[in-house]
């Protein structure tokens, strides 16, 4: 889904200028959605109907965090919406931002989230590597095919790896895609954005994207360190740290294939990633695209 395909599903929900009167859409991200600002309004389209019972289940993680006091987004419809073949949901649109997001301001919430009890409703696992197929599937020709069965059978491999983890913290609710950038810090203080990976799991799923993202995206030592001491546990001192990282690098390669077909910069940093794994090189940095 480009961003073209996506502003036809506003279209055809009414949610452009030319609609009842909604404001001039404005893309803000393009990623797993097409993320757009509409007038007081944050709408996320997903890439394919598959999606919807996603969407389903973060509109209702959205509705427990608020009954909770979690400082998050909130919904400003409590279904989503199947329009054109695509689950679209509309959130309330946050104030503008007083400073980036810190580590420390991640640490603090996720503590919140990781002290809940299990909600009124099922989450599932963490399914890590859950979306490793669709991406491959998505990218099509536009990734090597040895590329592509490469990270399937690495995919299995860790599957059972991460299956047979012992846990240091206690399971239950995480957010599942735990950085800084999916937290908004507002004249209210930091919430907690993009509940679309909120599960029942290993705790530490929560904490070693933070440990990657110093290994590999470059987060400066100091800025983990704050982290760690925020949170009060370095998860690297976890005898499973390096069995949950691989999972979690595995699934950021796989994840970038899908933007492979539009996207020259994608497909390098997709190439960047797949070899410096197949060669078994925990130092090339690793860069958004």
């Amino acid at each position: 889904m480009d961003e073209a395909r996506a502003r036809d599903v506003l279209t055809a929900a009414g949610l452009t200028g030319g609609g009842g009167g909604s404001a001039e859409p404005v893309l803000l991200a393009l990623g797993e959605n097409a993320v757009f600002a509409v007038g007081d309004l944050v709408v996320k389209v997903g890439r394919e109907a598959a999606l919807l019972e996603r969407a389903t289940r973060e509109l209702a993680v959205a509705g427990w965090f608020a009954a909770s006091g979690v400082p998050a987004v909130r919904a400003a419809e409590p279904e989503p919406r199947l329009v054109g073949g695509h689950p679209l949901t509309l959130w309330h649109r946050l104030p503008a931002a007083v400073r980036p997001a810190g580590p420390e301001d991640l640490a603090v919430l996720l503590r919140t989230v990781h002290a809940l009890p299990e909600p009124p409703f099922a989450l599932p696992p963490r399914d890590l590597l859950g979306g490793v197929e669709r991406w491959l599937r998505l990218a099509g020709d536009a990734v090597d095919p040895a590329d592509a069965a490469y990270l399937r059978s690495r995919r299995d491999a860790y599957a059972d790896e991460v299956a047979a983890l012992t846990p240091h913290l206690p399971p239950g609710p995480v957010h599942g895609d735990a950085l800084p950038r999916n937290v908004h810090v507002g004249p209210d203080g930091p919430v907690l954005v993009d509940l679309e990976t909120v599960s029942a799991d290993l705790r530490e799923h929560d904490l070693v994207v933070m440990a990657l993202s110093r290994d590999r995206y470059g987060m400066p030592a100091g800025e983990y360190e704050a982290f760690a001491a925020a949170y009060g546990w370095d998860v690297r001192d976890w005898e499973g740290c390096a069995v949950l990282r691989g999972a979690r690098e595995t699934a950021s390669c796989a994840w970038g294939a899908q933007h492979a077909p539009g996207n020259a910069s994608a497909r390098t940093e997709f190439h960047r990633r797949v070899t410096s794994l197949r060669t078994g090189d925990p130092r090339t940095r690793w860069h958004s695209f």
